[in-house]
């Protein structure tokens, strides 16, 4: 984990080669894993089940996917699966830049609506963990952005979800001209959260 986070007195948790840290929502965490580095390059060990246990990531994951995107502020999301195959998901990005986005969209919870953001790079090895219950999406910010992720359901089409990434209710500052912004025609889409409907 960044020294500038320890500096700020944030709390972690700690097990095995990994640490996780809340991010101000109850549910998602931003992870780092340790990297062990000599004269061929690195090592990382990505994923444990016993660590990620022990630092509240106890979900069965099920499926990897994997997404290339090639242009700078290539828009992603904002994507869920409905119950029964809600997703957790831990994402990850291989080569390249995003701003990776996760938006509450728990009914009743004090927090619905708003969202964390995190920086994930090839270079910063950095994770987010986002549990069911949450909206997801990301924008890249450098070319050739390759970007992983484990899901914990299977990909069901008649419970394929998503929400409006420009929602302006939800106040994400995606630093990006929406103009500008490649989505799918899918992703332009979605409805926005006053018109979600109850879903979690």
């Amino acid at each position: 984990m960044p020294d500038d986070l320890r500096a700020a007195g944030i709390e972690l948790r700690r097990a095995g080669n990994v640490e996780a840290r809340g991010l101000g929502i109850d549910g998602p965490l931003l992870l780092s894993v340790r990297r062990f580095v000599d004269a061929r390059g690195a090592f990382i060990e990505t994923y444990n089940r016993r660590d990620f246990a022990a630092v509240g990531i106890e979900d069965d994951f099920v499926q990897d996917n994997q997404s290339l995107s090639v242009a700078p502020g290539t828009v992603r999301g904002l994507h869920f699966q409905a119950r029964p195959h809600a997703q957790a998901k831990l994402v990850r990005v291989l080569r390249g830049h995003i701003m990776d986005v996760a938006v509450d969209i728990r009914a009743g919870s004090p927090t619905f609506g708003r969202h964390v953001t995190a920086d994930l790079t090839g270079e910063n090895g950095l994770m987010l963990y986002i549990p069911a219950g949450f909206a997801h999406g990301f924008v890249t910010r450098a070319p050739h952005t390759e970007v992983a992720y484990k899901v914990s359901a299977l990909y069901a089409p008649d419970c394929d979800r998503g929400l409006a990434w420009d929602d302006p209710e939800l106040h994400i500052d995606w630093d990006l001209d929406p103009a500008r912004a490649v989505l799918s025609d899918k992703d332009r889409r979605w409805p926005r959260l006053a018109d979600l409907g109850p879903v979690f």
